[in-house]
């Protein structure tokens, strides 16, 4: 693997892992549903940067490009089911707060 390379994906790996922590503490330190929403977006770009930066140094571009598109159209279906479910929650409560949420009965 030319030096090039690995200075590349070393680069990319560490401002993915950079990404992914930002957004799993966002998921951990907020109660606004929203922002959760935002932190589990966040973790899914970090991942979809690493499978690009890890096809492009192992030679596999196509199959990366293959996994990482797979992987956008789960995460839009996914972020638009969730932000109805947050919409939801929002009509019926009035507050986007999780704490509120918790003392919900049935």
């Amino acid at each position: 693997m030319p030096n090039e390379m690995l200075q590349l994906f070393w680069t990319c790996g560490i401002f993915a892992v950079l990404i992914f922590i930002i957004g799993f503490y966002c998921l951990l330190a907020t109660y606004n549903l929203i922002r959760a929403l935002i932190g589990v977006e966040l973790l899914i770009k970090a991942v979809t940067l690493l499978i690009v930066v890890a096809g492009f140094v192992s030679g596999h571009m196509a199959l990366a490009q293959a996994l990482v598109i797979t992987l956008i159209v789960i995460e839009v279906v996914v972020m638009t089911v969730a932000a109805g479910v947050i919409l939801n929650v929002y009509m019926h409560n009035k507050s986007l707060d999780v704490r509120e949420l918790r003392n919900l009965k049935g």
